[in-house]
């Protein structure tokens, strides 16, 4: 028999050569009736495995994300059937399962308009009303590659796979494609009414511009219509709070056609970007951070020594200054090293934080650009902690406990991920290991709960990543801090000790905002461009009803902006209504309305975007209402 140990520490025995669906069904026919795929030591793998030796074994639902995978990825395939069936001339490329969905590459001379979407998804349907069965079998590399002889892509990919290799394959009726799965047991396990397709885009065979374009087809797919139903709203909503649809209407930024990636920030977006700066400075001063500035280029030679140049070259602008080589920087990180060589540090000096909102540059592919979310050149709020091994533990708390005060202002709940080793990194594997254990330290004295991410530290250290999530439940990687033996001792760095001796610090490498300019974007999107007032780039419009308070507005617009409230007023000669469904649309968060009454009593009436009338109010209680608001950043 077999012993089988479940999550929650339990033993079940099944006999041998019993799948795990027979082992999901020995638990309850209501796990059953729900398991998507398993879990056998740590990898996915299909229900209908069988089970051959004693292990650990989870049943994966469409709750966890190796269900949902899987789910999705048999998604994929019956979307290449169904292109197949419909347009035999088209060949595959590949077709992965993603976060909320899936997608397909397709090369086709047919062009995939939304009326062949329809008829593609229609077909799909009928592949689900078939309920086939999905059947995995392996070959030899040179069977593999006779078998997939008219897919060039599938030819290629298997190509690069090492001799000797035993190759993944999955059939379902007449289709079979190339793959390592997991993927469900049937088509019919797919719920016809809870699968769509959404667009269509163009995308470069492997990611090269050098090479085709393809077509890629997105689509999703849930157990339940309903399901289905909220996330296409959460779609379409999200539509609405596109960042660059609002920055434009809001007249926040610009991304020009002589500039694709490197964004222009207005007036009014100047004025979010700067509040955000202020506030930035405010926690850090507060912290115990001195800030700094670093040049925008340096040599060629200093991003050589900090590991850069070896790992990150592609992604770097570089350029020749009196037969020297230079490079625009892509990180802060070397300025700060040297700032910190400046001068002689002794213990005393420990730990020794410094900020930098220093302006960076990667080149990124033009595909891949999107808005202020994926530019060219950014802030990136940066600072280094340089310390002593015996301080890691409280600097890494003092950096969790600043970004959580900074995310909680903004609504945001977040979780972590801590990022290990990743194959290509500087350093001894013993060095790594005592990195990470500091890292899980703290976060353990802190109560914070969060994930091992495998193999996706920095080349120089392990980190510690915040994912924040935004009111449509989307998540951004934004904060992060790194731990880093590596470079101080490239660099060669030292300190004095309390015994007279020379030592190396050890170094954090940090940001809360990540790119302010993808910030932006995100908190745009967060809020629908209804910034906080506090953050507002208009926080209040007066308005006269008629031209009797002209004068009255004025001199109550002069007041408020003596008094630090950014402030407009609206003169034209338009009607009052007209006048507040603008200033509405253009998300100011007061409105003061000022009539005849108003100019007689010497009140305001106050409304909010919201449409919500508070009635009127003396002028000087208005103030201290906004201006205690924007005090505590309300």
């Amino acid at each position: 028999m077999i012993n089988l140990t479940l999550k929650d520490g339990r033993i079940i025995t099944v006999a041998p050569g019993s799948t795990c669906l027979d082992a999901a069904k020995s638990i309850s026919e209501g796990l059953a009736r729900a398991a998507l795929a398993a879990e056998i030591d740590g990898k996915v793998v299909d229900l209908n495995t069988p089970l051959t030796q004693n292990a650990t074994l989870s049943i994966l639902t469409f709750q966890d994300e190796g269900g949902r995978l899987a789910y999705r990825h048999t998604g994929s395939h019956v979307l290449a059937q169904a292109v197949l069936r419909l347009f035999p001339d088209t060949k595959l490329a590949i077709g992965p399962a993603i976060k909320d969905g899936f997608y397909y590459d397709f090369d086709s001379e047919i062009t995939f308009t939304p009326e062949i979407l329809e008829k593609i998804e229609a077909e799909m349907r009928k592949i689900v009303a078939e309920k086939l069965n999905i059947e995995h079998f392996t070959l030899p590399k040179p069977e593999a590659l006779a078998l997939m002889a008219n897919d060039p892509y599938k030819v290629e990919l298997i190509e690069d796979l090492p001799e000797g290799e035993i190759i993944s394959f999955y059939r379902q009726g007449e289709f079979t494609d190339l793959c390592a799965g997991p993927h469900l047991a049937n088509t019919g396990d797919l719920k016809a009414n809870a699968l769509a397709l959404l667009n269509c885009t163009g995308a470069y065979w492997r990611g090269d511009s050098s090479n085709k374009m393809l077509q890629r087809i997105y689509g999703t797919c849930f157990p339940k219509q309903a399901e289905l139903t909220e996330h296409l709203e959460r779609i379409e909503e999200a539509k609405k709070r596109d960042h660059r649809k609002i920055g434009r209407e809001l007249g926040l930024f610009l991304i020009a056609d002589e500039g694709p990636g490197f964004p222009f920030f207005l007036p009014h977006g100047m004025i979010v970007k700067n509040e955000l700066i202020n506030y930035w400075r405010e926690v850090h001063r507060r912290a115990g951070y001195e800030e700094i500035g670093s040049p925008v280029m340096l040599s060629r030679t200093l991003w050589e020594r900090s590991g850069h140049w070896g790992h990150y070259s592609k992604n770097m602008y570089a350029t020749q200054i009196d037969e020297m080589d230079f490079a625009i920087k892509p990180m802060n990180c070397p300025g700060g090293i040297l700032v910190y060589e400046s001068e002689p540090r002794s213990y005393r000096d420990l730990p020794f934080r410094i900020g930098e909102l220093g302006l960076v540059h990667r080149h990124e592919l033009s595909g891949a650009l999107h808005g202020l979310m994926r530019v060219r050149c950014f802030t990136q709020d940066d600072a280094h902690i340089f310390m002593t091994q015996e301080q890691i533990t409280d600097e890494i708390k003092g950096v969790v406990s600043l970004i959580d005060e900074v995310y909680t202002l903004f609504g945001f709940k977040y979780h972590i991920e801590l990022s290990t080793m990743p194959e290509d990194h500087l350093g001894e594997v013993e060095t790594w290991d005592k990195a990470i254990a500091a890292l899980k330290a703290a976060l353990d004295e802190l109560g914070k709960d969060y994930r091992i991410n495998e193999g996706d530290g920095a080349f120089y250290g392990p980190k510690i990543d915040f994912h924040l999530e935004d009111c449509l439940g989307r998540t951004w990687q934004c904060g992060t801090i790194q731990l880093d033996f590596q470079l101080p001792e490239r660099f060669e760095i030292e300190y004095v000790g309390a015994d007279g001796e020379k030592h190396r610090p050890v170094m954090i490498h940090r940001v809360v905002f990540g790119s302010i300019e993808r910030f932006i974007g995100i908190l745009i999107e967060h809020f629908a461009g209804a910034f906080p007032t506090w953050l507002a780039p208009v926080q209040v419009r007066v308005m006269p009803i008629t031209d009797r308070a002209r004068e009255a507005t004025e001199a109550i617009a002069a007041q408020l902006e003596a008094a630090g409230i950014r402030t407009e007023t609206d003169l034209r000669n338009e009607k009052i209504g007209y006048k507040i469904r603008e200033a509405q649309v253009q998300k100011i968060p007061y409105m003061l309305v000022l009539g005849d009454r108003e100019v007689e009593t010497g009140e305001v009436s106050v409304r909010t975007r919201t449409g919500g009338d508070q009635g009127a109010m003396p002028v000087a209680q208005f103030l201290a209402q906004i201006k205690e608001e924007i005090r505590t950043k309300a």
